[in-house]
């Protein structure tokens, strides 16, 4: 496993002093945002460059709704999500996280026709098949990840997730998210689903039950590790904790609480290489 953390969790006034400061602490890679990337993109790269971090995912964030009933919505959507694909790409990172919807329902219930589910499944099937062949020709990985009910009503679990992944026959190059905060509220057994799902799950996030950082919360981080070990998981593990992509205010504090959050995690069976 390889340990990120997402970039406004670190304090400093630019991305050097970021990268640095992951450095030190003992990060191998930085998540970033895909709002208002392209941009940054040039920063970003060279402060991974003189500091040997990776970017371990553009984490594309709210931003225009891919499954919204009206077309202008969907083509802003489907631009927005193609650009962090291609800064993805310029930065050398291993894939795109992309959560399908955010808050409640916007296309209409058309039963017996189709369901509000069944319509969002299917929007979002049809979006893959095209953007599945384009992560592919480009040379990137896009993580679905499922996040609980208060944030969206759509894709919760990591089932409902694999649903959509068996839909486009298993492709390689679309995987999974598995946010163990957002397990730890949606699913029964979160362990048991990360077993049957591991070879699914192209990326995590790490959060205590609180969403704070590991060990200031009831998760069972020994648990975790095993099963990640056991599973062989050889990817990226980030921290995504408090206010994602909204943490720089609480980034000081953070530096001074991060080496016991890792220190348990090392002790927990966590192996970072």
């Amino acid at each position: 496993m390889r340990l990120a953390i997402q970039e406004d969790m670190l304090p400093g006034r630019s991305a050097l002093e970021r990268f640095q400061q992951a450095r030190a602490l003992g990060f191998q890679g930085v998540e970033v945002w895909g709002r208002g990337l392209t941009a940054r993109v040039p920063e970003l790269a060279e402060a991974a460059a003189q500091t040997g971090l990776h970017i371990s995912a553009v984490n594309h964030g709210r931003q225009s709704r891919l499954l919204d009933p009206d077309r202008g919505e969907r083509e802003r959507a489907l631009a927005e999500f193609r650009q962090s694909v291609v800064d993805g790409v310029d930065l050398e990172a291993q894939g795109v996280i992309l959560v399908p919807h955010f808050g409640a329902a916007t296309v209409p219930d058309l039963t017996p026709f189709k369901s509000v589910e069944q319509l969002e499944y299917e929007l979002l099937h049809n979006h893959l098949r095209t953007l599945s062949d384009y992560v592919y020709a480009i040379g990137i990985d896009l993580y679905i990840e499922p996040i609980n009910r208060y944030e969206t009503h759509f894709i919760n679990t990591l089932a409902q997730g694999i649903r959509v992944r068996r839909k486009i026959k298993d492709h390689p190059h679309i995987k999974l998210t598995a946010d163990v905060f957002h397990m730890a509220l949606e699913e029964a057994d979160p362990f048991g689903a990360l077993r049957q799902y591991a070879a699914d799950i192209g990326y995590i996030h790490l959060a205590d039950t609180n969403r704070r950082l590991p060990g200031q919360g009831s998760m069972n981080w020994a648990g975790l590790a095993a099963v990640l070990n056991e599973a062989g998981y050889a990817g990226w593990v980030a921290l995504e904790c408090g206010e994602p992509g909204q943490n720089a205010e609480h980034s000081e504090r953070y530096r001074t609480e991060l080496p016991a959050a890792l220190d348990m995690l090392a002790r927990a069976g966590f192996q970072f290489a």
